[in-house]
């Protein structure tokens, strides 16, 4: 989908337009969150595992070289093939050889929010490789020529009419229809020739253990499996955070991770690769692209505990009311709001205030991310730095010089409040963001020191 501006506020703007769609999306991932919550009541012990998860998230950041040495050193003993991958570039560079090696120029891909964050997909059309992503949700997107709009539910911003719509002109089905069943057949039939006929797949990670050098890949269709097992050659893109120490680890991030995603007890299929079968290869990529620069920032350092369950979408009212394309970013919601600005704080300077700062994120998040306060102190970088608009610069000082002082507090009080009473015009314009959504409210007769003073007892 083509985006004609880079602004979380205009994009957002734009999603707006249609109030049914915002009014579905919000309720629909209101309900997710809402089912999340019920499945984390049933375990007593939620909030222990909760703090497991995020001690050994702490213990793998402070180790983190030692892990990712013992991790390659297992794999290789396994007969993995390991490359390491210092940027996106590079990643796609070695995809893309790989993918040449085996002589093939079509591929069949799992879900993998690392090769969106890369670009994989333009970077490998661009060379005249065929990629088919075979998750459902993100084969939807790919027909639409558009991004992911969630890290979970990547077509969630879309109806059933209009992927039967999208069926209709790709698929080849008769027009007209939204059945959400006939669907999902219609995309198994299609997709089953794809993982026939591949000899190249490709898949993320969700996991990589350094005890034993294996790797997880977590979802709810099993096509990572069916790619992955049909092909010959196996690559797998994995962020150098996705590592945890030892496989008695892996429980606890299981039991959270589904639960805190889609409210499910378990993904559906969990599923360990540690060695390539006879005649097969398997490639692991471990990419940096900024991850150990996220890591040397004190403030932000927590914020590669992530699990990419996406619960933190799911409550967060502007997500939910923006939708994820008004990000612009792989990784959208709160959680991308402080993952982007690390990759580039210019390109992604609007992100950190596209927040209430309500901290439901930080409350929902199973690795205990404190998400919240760490859009807060972007913030405060972001404004050090000068990555934000100049009129809102202005403001902000404008405001600091009139709250540093009682009497110029007070005058501005009682302009504004002429203001609204005797020209009400100069505000409830198009020129104030404000008065755009909202009613403006009727001037008081009294600000509340002059109610104090007329009513304070003696």
């Amino acid at each position: 989908m083509e985006q004609t501006t880079k602004d979380h506020s205009a994009l957002a703007q734009q999603f707006n337009r249609d109030e049914d769609r915002v009014d579905w999306h919000d309720e629909t991932l209101w309900w997710i969150r809402e089912k999340r919550d019920k499945a984390a009541h049933q375990l007593p012990e939620w909030e222990s595992l909760r703090e497991a998860a995020s001690q050994i998230k702490n213990n793998t950041l402070s180790n983190l070289h030692d892990y990712l040495l013992q991790f390659e050193q297992n794999a290789i003993a396994n007969g993995l093939q390991v490359h390491w991958a210092a940027d996106a570039a590079e990643h796609n560079q070695i995809v893309h050889r790989i993918i040449n090696e085996a002589n093939v120029v079509r591929i069949v891909k799992s879900k993998s929010m690392l090769t969106e964050e890369c670009g994989l997909n333009e970077y490998l059309a661009k060379r005249g490789i065929e990629v088919i992503d075979s998750d459902l949700g993100e084969r939807i997107v790919q027909l639409a020529a558009e991004p992911p709009s969630h890290i979970v539910l990547p077509c969630i911003h879309k109806k059933k009419e209009e992927i039967g719509e999208l069926f209709h002109q790709h698929l080849g089905i008769e027009a007209n229809i939204s059945d959400p069943q006939f669907l999902t057949e219609t995309a198994r039939q299609h997709l089953r020739e794809i993982f026939l006929t591949r000899k190249l797949a490709l898949t993320g990670v969700n996991f990589a253990i350094a005890e034993t050098g294996e790797f997880v890949v977590c979802t709810n269709e099993g096509n990572a499996d069916m790619g992955a097992h049909l092909a010959e050659v196996h690559i797998a893109s994995m962020g150098i955070e996705k590592i945890i120490p030892e496989r008695a680890h892996l429980g606890v991030f299981l039991r959270l991770l589904t639960r805190s995603a889609t409210g499910q007890p378990i993904t559906t299929y969990s599923s360990h690769f540690k060695r390539p079968r006879e005649g097969k290869k398997i490639h692991i990529i471990i990419v940096d692209n900024g991850r150990t620069v996220q890591l040397g920032r004190k403030d932000f350092r927590n914020s590669l505990k992530c699990i990419r369950c996406a619960a933190c979408m799911n409550t967060c009212p502007v997500y939910r009311r923006s939708g994820g394309h008004s990000y612009h970013t792989a990784v959208a919601g709160p959680i991308g709001s402080i993952l982007a600005p690390n990759l580039d704080m210019k390109k992604y300077a609007d992100l950190p205030f596209a927040s209430t700062l309500c901290g439901s994120c930080s409350n929902v998040c199973p690795v205990k991310i404190d998400i919240h306060e760490q859009l807060y102190k972007w913030r405060q970088v972001l404004v050090k730095n000068g990555y934000t608009p100049t009129a809102k610069k202005a403001g902000m000082q404008l405001m600091t010089w009139t709250l540093s002082s009682p009497g110029r507090y007070h005058m501005a009080g009682k302009a504004g409040r002429w203001v609204l009473k005797n020209a009400p015009f100069a505000v409830n314009n198009k020129l104030n963001p404000w008065y755009r959504q909202r009613d403006m409210p009727e001037a008081p007769e009294l600000s509340f020191s002059e109610w104090y003073k007329q009513n304070k007892k003696n």
